[in-house]
């Protein structure tokens, strides 16, 4: 009980900052009209909801959202889902915009869209920053990452997850630490990242969340900022120096738990496939990220709904979903859907079937369509007997974004449709 009041007060003394302008190119035209942190997820979750569920049920109700790149639909999600706090009780969800504080530039790279909103941070007075970045899916408690960082008296604290080596390779910043959990060194997103000792195959990828005691944020902060030649980003330049000069430490996604329980969950859905795969396995009979969990709940903004519908019940017409997540004012009026998992207000005809496939919200499905192996972007109408992730060279020549694994992204562009609303 007294650790619980101890971890509470940390996290009433820190400010999260949420780093949400990245662009997130290689989910390719799913972020050509919106950033990545606002790209749907799960049903009914953007991904940003999911870092944004974490302060909240962590005790941080103080955040920034940090934005940039095409970030209409993502201000709009929070405008409209995350600003019911008080303020008389210091509670918030700022979004803080590229707005030329410091010079006329935009966010020059993640160290820079901190340090330009070095003096709204200063203005809240926090004992800690927690910096986070905004387009992972997980499910994380900061109130032991915040205690373990004050305890061991720490600078900052960088967290960390286990991920193989072919996953890393390129694609994550990879932290080296000795049995004490001390960073000695740090690798940003190296072809052959150092392997973790006694687990071949397996390396310690950086999450992108740091834990800074505020002072020294500043101090590094204003040192990158001064520094010639810096590209102004966390992984690229403060992390290597900030670990070759200071005792810097590393905390494992799961070090928390009481009891060992398996690898915790993490996804980098940063890639189509990736994408594809974190939302189908939603769909699993025992999924590994419990969307269900009462106890850890992520919340999110969504529209007044009717229920999910079916109609047309004869032998060659039957509106039907086998294992399937389907989302509220969602009608399959005689068509079927299997192992799929769709959106919000989605609309499929008559003798359509989708298989193995993320429809997302406002997606019209004409009669006589197969779909398999896709994902079909917001507000795509799909004209009448349209197939999708049979053939995949038909596919690409239909224009098409077909990935090496064989998925099909479909989006409202490949059909010259205007959409009528923000995505």
């Amino acid at each position: 009980m007294i650790e619980e009041r101890q971890i509470s007060l940390l996290t009433r003394d820190t400010l999260a900052l949420i780093l949400a302008g990245g662009q997130g190119s290689r989910l390719h035209e799913l972020t050509q009209w919106r950033a990545k942190p606002a790209v749907p997820f799960g049903g009914k979750f953007r991904i940003i909801d999911f870092a944004l569920s974490n302060c909240i049920n962590s005790g941080i109700r103080r955040v920034g959202v940090a934005t940039q790149y095409k970030s209409h639909s993502l201000v709009r999600h929070i405008s409209r889902g995350w600003s019911g706090f008080k303020a008389e009780f210091d509670e918030f969800v700022e979004i803080l915009p590229a707005s030329m504080r410091v010079d006329d530039g935009w966010y020059k790279g993640t160290a820079d869209a901190v340090y330009q909103n070095l003096d709204i941070i200063r203005t809240h007075k926090p004992k800690f920053v927690l910096v986070l970045g905004g387009d992972h899916i997980y499910k994380m408690d900061y109130g032991p990452l915040i205690a373990s960082h004050n305890k061991r008296e720490a600078d900052m604290t960088l967290c960390c997850v286990e991920v193989s080596v072919e996953e890393a390779a390129g694609a994550f910043g990879v932290v080296k630490v000795d049995t004490e959990g001390r960073v000695l060194e740090f690798q940003e997103k190296p072809a052959e990242p150092a392997e973790i000792p006694g687990k071949p195959g397996r390396v310690l990828a950086s999450m992108g969340n740091y834990v800074f005691n505020t002072n020294f944020l500043y101090q590094e902060l204003i040192r990158d900022a001064d520094s010639p030649g810096s590209s102004h980003d966390f992984g690229n330049d403060m992390l290597p120096h900030i670990v070759e000069n200071y005792d810097i430490f590393a905390f494992r996604l799961g070090d928390d738990q009481k009891e060992p329980a398996g690898q915790p969950y993490w996804r980098d859905v940063g890639t189509l496939d990736a994408f594809w795969e974190a939302n189908m396995e939603l769909v699993d009979f025992e999924p590994e990220l419990d969307l269900y969990d009462t106890s850890w709940p992520i919340y999110t903004y969504q529209m007044q709904l009717p229920s999910a519908k079916f109609v047309h019940d004869t032998a060659d017409r039957r509106g039907m979903a086998l294992n399937c997540i389907v989302s509220g004012g969602c009608i399959i009026s005689g068509g079927q859907a299997r192992n799929s998992l769709l959106f919000s207000n989605v609309r499929i005809r008559s003798y359509s079937e989708i298989e193995d496939s993320v429809i997302m919200p406002d997606v019209e499905v004409g009669r006589n369509c197969k779909i398999k192996r896709a994902i079909i972007d917001t507000g795509t109408i799909l004209p009448e007997g349209t197939e999708v992730g049979f053939d995949a060279d038909a596919d690409r020549a239909k224009g098409f974004r077909v990935t090496e694994s064989g998925i099909t992204l479909v989006t409202s562009d490949h059909f010259d449709q205007k959409l009528h609303f923000a995505r």
